[in-house]
């Protein structure tokens, strides 16, 4: 009888270590087959290019903030430019994974009161704007009052933000009496949505007093480009004595602008008599720009010297120029022929700039990583300088607007 036992107990001893293997390999298959889900090993190139490039992305950095190196979560404009990004990827799609991947980031740098983590109001940065655009969305998905509270400090930014004697929002507090191009994009299309939603759109008129007082002041007749920055003061060494005009144009800061002009569009009323002046500054921006495209399809860096040496094709402001004339094309502010420029411009970044490894992971190549005026060491905003920043591989600059490009065009 006991050695029944005994016998007994062993067959179940060895039926359970069975049953506990068994659950744990599936399990483990389970865990293995949601981690497939969320982040194939493989990007397909069955997908269009948009998501190729946001499931890249997401490869190569689990958490969004990681795309910046930074050792943890920190708050600024390049992010807020790649989330944009995955929102409209979200709104096209309706696949949560993208909406999650921004959600995780906002859930670690804004906190449940809506206390931005780094951010200082009183440094009164218009690049630290930008990334408010995602709040709006996450607000209206979570109805989460932290959202809610963190748009209204960046709000509360522009209200006490310094202003140049025309009334024109300095670029930062440490660039007194300047405006850049960039800070259009930065500022504006926020400032605009805010006002749109909050406050019954009785600040249209200041939002697009910003375009046309920087239209006046950078505007080059002879080119009809516009050039990177205007100093009023005039006192910068950068800036021309007579008119406080920089020395160069910028691609990327054209780039800039265009998005600028065509996201704050989708605040302005059709019967606001500012819509016709922001129309007519895309249209005449958008003809300039086609007369600098290079043969190949893109944009260099100095915009307007393609010949001179050193000068090279740059995919950031090529994929902002691309984004611009399709969604100006598809809203109506331009004529059809700006979308098949577009679609040149788009095919001309794959063959230039893509590159594809063989897992289908993609990566944009000669991204600009950073340029300016002043500041220290001293950017001077020559040629000379423009060309000799760094030139990067899947920096945000370019990984954002391309997202948005493609996604535009449904390539």
């Amino acid at each position: 009888m006991a050695n029944i036992l005994k016998r007994g107990f062993s067959i179940l001893f060895i039926f359970s270590l069975y049953m506990f293997y068994i659950t744990a390999c599936r399990q483990i298959k389970k865990e293995n087959a949601n981690i497939s889900d969320e982040m194939p090993l493989t990007v397909s190139d069955t997908i269009p290019w948009s998501e190729r490039m946001a499931l890249s992305i997401m490869k190569r950095n689990p958490e969004i903030w990681q795309t910046e190196n930074d050792s943890i979560p920190k708050w600024n404009y390049k992010i807020g430019l790649l989330c944009t990004s995955f929102q409209k990827l979200y709104e096209k799609t309706g696949n949560a994974k993208y909406l999650d991947y921004v959600k995780n980031y906002t859930n670690k740098i804004v906190d449940r009161d809506g206390n931005i983590a780094g951010y200082n109001k009183e440094e009164y940065n218009i690049d630290m704007v930008n990334s408010g655009k995602m709040l709006f969305w996450l607000y209206d998905e979570t109805k989460e009052d932290r959202y809610l509270n963190a748009l209204i400090t960046l709000r509360e930014q522009l209200e006490g933000h310094p202003r140049t004697n025309s009334d024109g929002l300095w670029h930062k507090k440490i660039y007194p009496h300047q405006m850049w191009l960039d800070g259009l994009y930065m500022g504006a299309p926020f400032y605009a949505e805010f006002n749109s939603r909050f406050e019954n759109e009785d600040k249209l008129n200041d939002i697009a007093h910003q375009f046309e007082l920087i239209w006046k002041k950078t505007y080059d007749g002879n080119t009809g480009l516009l050039l990177h920055a205007w100093d009023e003061s005039k006192k910068m060494r950068w800036a021309d004595k007579q008119t406080g005009k920089s020395p160069n144009f910028w691609s990327r800061s054209l780039g800039w602008y265009m998005m600028a002009l065509v996201d704050v569009l989708d605040f302005f009323p059709k019967d606001h008599p500012k819509r016709k002046v922001l129309i007519q500054q895309l249209n005449d921006l958008s003809k300039a720009l086609v007369e600098f495209q290079d043969e190949s399809g893109v944009w260099f860096q100095v915009t307007n010297l393609p010949d001179r040496e050193g000068n090279y094709l740059e995919s950031s402001g090529s994929c902002m120029f691309a984004y611009a004339f399709a969604k100006g094309t598809k809203k109506g502010y331009l004529s059809k022929n700006f979308n098949m420029v577009a679609e040149l411009t788009f095919s001309a970044i794959l063959k230039e700039f893509i590159q594809v490894d063989q897992d289908g992971e993609i990566h944009i190549n000669k991204v600009c990583k950073s340029a300016g005026l002043g500041g220290n060491p001293y950017r001077d905003g020559t040629f000379e300088y423009y060309i000799s920043e760094p030139i990067v591989t899947d920096n945000l600059h370019g990984l954002g607007p391309f997202i948005l490009a493609a996604n535009q065009l449904n390539k």
